[in-house]
């Protein structure tokens, strides 16, 4: 018989610790599968505080889906955990790269304006795309030309300001006034940080106000002192008198900053939703925003896809969804959306959104690029050569020749 030796006895203890910890290891893993599978098992029930709106609200984050996998860094921000600052003719909120790690690219605001309310003349070192939400607003800018631009746009519409222009929103006088969605293309913008006249005038000596205006100190004495923002301005005439007035002998303006979406027709039209797209070949002033406004109908799905040229920044306007995210590394998570969230994918990173309510899940896609792009997960594996793709998914022939050959965007779930 062979005597055992220390090495021996060694190398035996540190199999079995190796075996135990293996055996240990795929325990946890199929423990972790069955909580994600089970999340309404009470084993798997938060012990401890918490809080319950939250979790009901966000159950993809509470049980992620047992396909999730690694560290992949928070998509969503509510816009309702954004600050207003408010004023008596309307308020606004932004959604910064501070607030939305994973939106480096393009900062949010969202504005509503009371009748007669007024975001001040201003300008800002950033483009500005809007989305009108709700309500009838008017426009103003002047070029670069200095020729003037005066324009009204309503729910669906939008607008565009090169880095530089300066211009104003004033809500019409009737109704309950307006509020829209405004994208910049600087994820570090900041709305309370801009340009505005009330403040230049502050701190501008009134003789060298006078002096540039052509009239008196004492006709200045009413300047403000401080910030207008957002505060009640006179009605605004009627358009075509508006535009004559502002144009002057200049003339006027032959570039347009507005563009009427909501007139527009989907690019893409399925029985599971559609999409609208916008960019700078039908827009041509936005050069630096791209956009397309999605509708999927319940139980529909935004395909698999990725955007070659920029990140994705999301606005929620309508019902509920969850949008998983895949990232390199064998990176997945998943989270869950509903109207006034703000969503961020990066720059060629895959994900779909599915309509998880009852109702149409609408929200905007929104890209610092001047064309629109995306590519499918089923336009590349279907124009791929077929035995290759079987070889990499391990699929017969059958399966590959039912792969949709067309870009769906939109599919039934």
């Amino acid at each position: 018989m062979n005597s055992i030796t220390r090495r021996d006895l060694l190398k035996r203890a540190a199999a079995a610790s190796g075996a135990m910890f293996l055996a240990s290891r795929a325990g946890a893993e199929e423990k972790e599968t069955e909580l994600k599978s089970n999340p309404s098992d009470p084993k798997h029930s938060i012990l401890g505080p918490r809080n319950n709106e939250l979790q009901q609200e966000n159950p993809d984050s509470t049980f992620s889906p047992p396909t999730d996998h690694g560290n992949v860094d928070p998509f969503k921000y509510p816009y309702s955990f954004a600050r207003k600052k408010t004023s008596a003719a309307g308020w606004a909120r932004q959604v910064t790269y501070k607030d939305l790690i994973t939106a480096p690219e393009m900062a949010g605001v969202n504005m509503r304006l009371l009748p007669n309310g007024c975001r001040e003349l201003h300008w800002h070192k950033s483009a500005e795309w809007a989305y009108m939400l709700e309500g009838k607003a008017r426009v103003t800018c002047i070029d670069y030309d200095g020729k003037a631009f005066v324009d009204d746009v309503g729910p669906g519409d939008l607008w565009y300001f090169p880095p530089g222009i300066p211009h104003s929103i004033q809500a019409e006088a009737q109704g309950n006034g307006c509020e829209f969605l405004l994208v910049f293309d600087d994820g570090k913008f900041n709305e309370y940080e801009t340009f505005l006249i009330s403040e230049w005038v502050a701190r501008t000596p009134k003789d060298v106000l006078a002096k540039i205006m052509g009239t008196s100190v004492e006709a200045l004495a009413k300047l403000p002192k401080e910030e207008q923002f957002i505060f009640f301005a006179q009605p605004f005439k009627a358009l075509e008198e508006e535009r004559r007035q502002a144009a002057g002998t200049l003339g006027y303006s032959k570039t347009s900053f507005t563009y009427f979406m909501s007139k527009d027709k989907p690019d893409k039209e399925t029985r599971s939703g559609t999409a609208t797209i916008n960019d700078s070949s039908k827009f041509p002033i936005s050069k630096t925003i791209a956009a397309a406004k999605v509708l999927v109908k319940p139980g529909g799905i935004r395909e698999l896809h990725w955007h070659p040229n920029s990140d994705e920044w999301q606005y929620y306007i309508k019902g509920k969804g969850r949008m998983t995210v895949f990232t390199a590394g064998n990176r997945a998570r998943t989270m869950d959306f509903q109207a006034g969230d703000v969503g961020a994918v990066g720059n060629n990173v895959g994900h779909y959104i599915e309509n998880t309510g009852t109702e149409d899940l609408e929200f905007l896609e929104v890209f610092k690029a001047p064309n629109y792009q995306d590519l499918s997960f089923t336009e590349w594996i279907s124009h791929t050569p077929k035995t290759l793709v079987m070889s990499h998914l391990n699929i017969d022939s059958a399966t590959y020749d039912a792969i949709p050959r067309d870009k769906g965007v939109i599919v039934p779930a």
